[in-house]
């Protein structure tokens, strides 16, 4: 006769210190014991030295994604926001510039700037801030007298979704620099990806970030639910956290390597010229690596650099071989070797790609911030007679940048300032993406390029696209939050 089954159980497991839980459910699909033996057995040994061995020198990678940690950073830029939350495997929420004042909250000046680069600096800063607070309360007059309170509607709900759309539209005059909050749940492996990548960052603030970061997870945390919770949630996971040194590397070489053999970029000499979306569906696997490749470090739409590499075969195996040329044992892949069946090259302003790059079901990539590919200016603004305001202070902080060095200039790019960014996926996140972001309650910027994405996809696959759905942009109901 066979033995008889075991009981079936099941069993919650109250949270643990990460690197415990790390251990406690590693060590339980290594033995026979129950989860109840396994705990037990993990408040009895060491679970650095568990980690050390099997995670670190052994590579048994899977074991760092047993183990979660919460960390909330405050007072960060925005741009460093956006870095931060730039993995693909990561929870989190950052503060939203829909319900909240960002106009007296001053701003984050990078540390690169020498004295006179800072007073710059500060000078077109306070000037946007400035524009940010007319345009709100004009935008909030103009919404008020346009839009009458619904009898069905209460006066501070009614007053809440006013304020909301003209920060909407005030949000155009926010820049990379103003401080933000961001709170983020994430396993030991991805929070030891994150710390590496930020520490090989070219802005200074975001590699300061990357060793605080690895500096806390060495210590007892800041903020308790008792005063039990003592312990440091991952010592051992900050011994390790060296600077990717190949990511930073890699991008120096294929920058260099763009500078001294492509020609330059085959861009409109205008601004609004450069469309907004181009959709484009790869069919030579080698030129799409290539063109992703060169993206991040080129100006050049997407769609021209894979042209280029299909046509030069021999020099989009020079641009491969650049990118793994720092590669050793220990580093994945740069993300450009990552593919999705569909290519959308976007150009759209920055606040429409801060909720954009929410969408982690994709591979994201980004150009410079370079402010050449001009602005946006919200209906609401020229509604408002606030056309000249607006504009001055969109030219000024442009203007600014071009005098200050990069990439610290970049803090200073207008949330309504166009820059262009890559988005491979596959169909499902396309229907997804359609079909979330160009609902009513969205903002107005990003529901025109998910729209806009529906309709490419329905030009390119008319059989598939028949099952996108959206919300037209001139469909609207702007009291609906």
């Amino acid at each position: 006769m066979p033995a008889p089954p075991p009981e079936r159980r099941i069993l919650s497991v109250a949270p643990l210190a990460p690197e415990k839980s790390a251990y406690a459910l590693a060590r339980y699909s290594r033995s026979a014991d129950s989860i109840v033996d396994s705990l037990a057995w993990v408040k009895t040994h060491d679970s650095s030295k568990f980690l050390e061995s099997f995670y670190f020198q052994y590579g048994h990678a899977s074991i760092a994604d047993l183990g979660h940690l919460t960390f909330c950073l405050e007072g960060i830029s925005e741009l460093a926001a956006a870095e931060v939350e730039d993995e693909q495997l990561w929870d989190g929420q950052a503060k939203s510039s829909r319900y909240q004042d960002f106009g007296k909250t001053g701003f984050v000046i990078p540390p690169e700037f020498n004295d006179v680069e800072r007073t710059q600096f500060l000078a077109a800063g306070e000037t946007l801030l400035a524009a940010y607070r007319l345009v709100h309360d004009a935008a909030f007059a103009h919404l008020s007298a346009q839009l009458p309170r619904p009898e069905d509607m209460k006066p501070d709900a009614y007053q809440r979704n006013i304020a909301a759309r003209a920060f909407d539209v005030a949000r155009y005059l926010l820049f990379w620099a103003v401080p933000t909050n961001v709170g983020q749940v994430t396993s030991i492996r991805t929070l030891e990806k994150q710390i590496r990548r930020l520490k090989a960052s070219p802005y200074a603030e975001l590699r300061a970030i990357g060793s605080e970061i690895a500096a806390a997870c060495a210590a007892p945390p800041a903020c308790r639910w008792d005063d039990s919770q003592t312990e440091p949630l991952a010592p051992t996971l900050a011994k390790y956290c060296d600077p990717d040194a190949h990511l930073s590397q890699s991008s120096a070489d294929l920058r260099l390597w763009a500078q001294q053999n492509l020609p330059p970029a085959p861009t409109p000499s205008r601004p609004e010229e450069v469309p907004d979306v181009d959709l484009f569906k790869p069919s030579e696997t080698a030129a799409e690596i290539a063109a992703t490749l060169l993206y991040p470090v080129t100006n050049w739409p997407f769609r021209a650099l894979y042209e280029w590499a299909v046509a030069h075969p021999a020099l989009r195996q020079e641009v491969i071989d650049t990118a793994v040329g720092s590669r050793t044992k220990h580093d994945d892949l740069l993300r450009g070797f990552r593919g999705g069946l569909y290519c959308y090259d976007l150009v759209m302003d920055v606040g429409a790609y801060r909720d954009f790059h929410r969408h982690r079901r994709c591979h994201q990539f980004r150009q410079d911030y370079s402010g050449q590919l001009g602005y946006e200016t919200p209906q609401v603004i020229t509604q408002a007679g606030l056309t000249i305001e607006y504009a001055a202070a969109m030219d000024h902080a442009l203007g600014t940048m071009q005098l200050l060095p990069s990439p610290a200039n970049e803090y200073l790019l207008p949330f309504g300032a166009r820059s262009r960014f890559l988005f491979k996926m596959d169909f499902a996140e396309t229907e997804y993406i359609c079909r979330i972001r160009s609902g009513v309650k969205g903002h107005f910027s990003y529901r025109s390029i998910a729209w806009k994405m529906k309709e490419a996809m329905e030009r390119l696959e008319p059989e598939l696209g028949r099952l996108l759905s959206g919300t037209p942009p001139w469909i609207e109901d702007p009291l609906k939050r």
